[in-house]
């Protein structure tokens, strides 16, 4: 299905190749993915998208997502034109898989990450076997209490769903905070590795 609430930052995600440490933000034992936008960039094949593709990157997962040729031709209707763009891409996923497969292998070797592939195609946007990975919490009486409220009103079928939908809706609402704190987090960091002037 079409996946169009997805925002994706330019070249690293979140977190970067950074990891977070009980002293604050630092680097961890995991290959830079700094460069990882132009390596895609220069490894896939010519002819895939019609743009460089979107990268983002966290401490798991690299995620390249890419832009496919418009479709050609009239549609009856909007629902025809999603039906349409779905088949492309569903085309060019089994086009491609082989090869897929083995840029994904390179680049795991090169970057210490899984990697997940995605295609666009006008409206229509779809993820291959993303990731989920799972994250422990501790949550008070009063935080559960907002959980259990949307299970309850048939908003997430379980705590687990709820907190992830949680996250989403801060994604969506605070995207510009977001990203001004993942650039001072990058500079902080940039800093800690370049150390003192003595």
């Amino acid at each position: 299905m079409g996946s169009r609430g997805h925002r994706w930052g330019p070249g690293r995600g979140w977190g970067g190749p950074r990891g977070r440490g009980r002293g604050g933000w630092q680097q961890a034992d995991l290959p830079s993915a700094d460069d990882a936008s132009a390596w895609f960039s220069g490894r896939l094949p010519d002819g895939w998208f019609t743009e460089a593709p979107m990268v983002v990157v966290d401490r798991e997962e690299i995620t390249v997502v890419g832009q496919l040729p418009p479709l050609e031709g009239e549609f009856a209707d909007d629902a025809a034109r999603a039906a349409a763009e779905s088949g492309r891409i569903s085309r060019f996923r089994e086009e491609t898989r082989d090869e897929r497969i083995e840029i994904a292998r390179q680049a795991e070797h090169r970057y210490g990450r899984k990697v997940a592939w995605g295609a666009k195609v006008g409206s229509t946007e779809e993820l291959f076997t993303t990731l989920s990975v799972p994250v422990m919490t501790r949550l008070r009486q009063e935080e559960r209490l907002i959980l259990d409220t949307l299970v309850d009103a048939g908003v997430a079928r379980s705590r687990s769903e709820a907190l992830a939908w949680a996250v989403r809706l801060v994604g969506e609402h605070a995207e510009e905070w977001l990203s001004s704190l993942r650039e001072a987090m990058s500079k902080v960091d940039d800093l800690r590795t370049q150390g003192p002037d003595l």
